[in-house]
């Protein structure tokens, strides 16, 4: 057997090479998301790799629910553990911070052994809702922002979760948003994550305390969004071991203490024309153009239909409850400057004018909630849907079919399976699959019974 080219070591990024110093690379790890947005893969020494040499995973990893369980379908052959092929994105490579030696992680796509596409894996469905854009001569345009919460470190499920202890050795407070004082009580967190970013060659646009305790806010530079979507799926996973390392946690979960603010992850979105560069949200004069009316349009009508890859937890719909101080969306109303709304126009020149959506909750997988926010607005501009009326201040209730949301993901479920435009543009066999495994989690999530109901009706009823 011939040894793997090792050319590909002289074309690493040069953020690795100022973090491997001269070490000896040590391991590589090939990496996929799954459905819930984890990573997935094979680690191998390095002499083992090479992006000629093919690496395989079973497809079940998508058959799983994120318990593990796998999920019965009606797939033809589905326990037959086909192969999928990993090809290397190389672009992708970056080191793997918190590894004792020096380790490269590299994103990899999923063809099956022919070559094509596998229509399940995350970063495909977004690879095809891009291509929807480039066949109008479009390129879309996203910007991310990652609200996240360090916790003190839960080791019991059935405990509640608490917030982190700083510097000043006092538990973190609510209501602190944008506390410069806040964000120092947790300076080694911040710090490390900047060391750890910096050597994957990742770069953060600002960093704020949010309203929650120990809620932070991490703002990425806009971009493509495929690449926008590897970097949060990098920044993830760099965020929780910075984290852990500080002895502390670090969770994405929608909602995770009740009586603080949830978290979400705004995605800024334009789009620009392939043979210009131009913002085709404006004209030549600065002015909104009839596309950026149908991109709010298109938006408006399906934004409800995706809500299982915007919200795709249980707990995420607890983000939307408003007897809390959340300031989470519960409609898909629009306005200018609004934050009451949940599609905000923000102040910003012709250039960069953008719709932001501020319903997606951090929860998410990237690369699906990304894609069916993108899909949304194509389709409103292929279809030319006009949007409601902008809204000014806050919501009032004759606003009516513009202010709703699916406030339980069963609800969200139902409205998903009739979403026929939505399942031809994501993929007819994607959007059955990843139906089933989430009606699997629901399902299992009620057979769960609840400190709640424990407390309350064990002896009351």
């Amino acid at each position: 057997m011939s040894q793997p080219d090792r050319s590909w070591l002289n074309e690493l990024p040069p953020a690795f090479e100022a973090y491997r110093k001269g070490r000896k690379l040590d391991e590589v790890e090939c990496i996929v998301p799954d459905l819930n947005g984890m990573s997935r893969g094979k680690a191998m020494p390095v002499n083992k790799f090479s992006p000629d040499n093919p690496v395989f995973l079973p497809i079940s990893i998508f058959y799983q629910t994120i318990t593990g369980e796998d999920v019965e379908m009606d797939i033809k052959n589905q326990w037959a553990e086909s192969d999928m092929v990993l090809v290397p994105d190389m672009s992708t490579a970056m080191a793997v911070p918190w590894a004792k030696q020096a380790t490269l992680q590299i994103i990899h796509d999923l063809n099956d052994r022919e070559g094509k596409p596998i229509s399940c894996a995350p970063r495909n469905v977004l690879k095809r809702v891009i291509s929807l854009y480039q066949e109008k001569g479009w390129k879309p345009v996203v910007a991310p922002e990652l609200e996240f919460y360090l916790t003190q470190p839960n080791i019991d499920p059935n405990e509640p979760i608490e917030p982190p202890v700083g510097r000043t050795g006092r538990s973190g407070t609510a209501l602190q948003s944008y506390s410069m004082s806040a964000i120092d009580e947790y300076g080694p967190v911040i710090d490390t994550i900047y060391d750890y970013a910096e050597a994957a060659g990742l770069h953060i646009d600002s960093v704020i305390q949010e309203d929650g305790a120990g809620q932070v806010e991490f703002n990425l530079t806009h971009g493509d969004p495929l690449l926008l979507a590897d970097q949060v799926f990098y920044f993830k996973r760099i965020i929780k071991e910075a984290a852990l390392n500080n002895g502390m946690f670090a969770t994405f979960m929608a909602k995770p203490m009740r009586d603080q603010p949830g978290s979400a992850m705004h995605v800024h979105q334009s789009v620009v024309d392939l043979s210009t560069g131009k913002n085709i949200f404006s004209d030549d004069q600065g002015n909104a153009t009839e596309m950026f009316r149908y991109f709010i349009g298109g938006t408006q009508k399906h934004l409800i239909e995706v809500m299982p890859f915007i919200a795709p937890n249980v707990n995420s719909y607890r983000r939307f409850e408003s007897d809390t101080n959340s300031s989470a969306p519960t409609n898909i109303a629009w306005g200018y400057d609004n934050r009451a709304t949940g599609l905000r126009v923000p102040n910003s020149g012709a250039q960069d004018r953008r719709l932001e959506n501020r319903v997606i909750g951090v929860d998410t997988n990237p690369y699906l909630s990304i894609a069916a926010s993108l899909v949304c607005g194509y389709l409103g501009m292929v279809n030319k849907i006009e949007p409601g009326h902008p809204v000014e201040g806050e919501l009032e209730d004759e606003h009516g079919a513009h202010s709703y949301i699916p406030t339980t993901f069963n609800e969200a479920l139902r409205i998903f399976d009739q979403a026929e435009e939505i399942h031809q543009a994501l993929g007819e066999d994607f959007c059955q699959l990843y139906a089933e495994v989430k009606k699997e989690e629901l399902r299992q999530f009620h057979r769960e019974i609840s400190p709640w109901e424990r407390e309350h009706l064990l002896l009351s009823v």
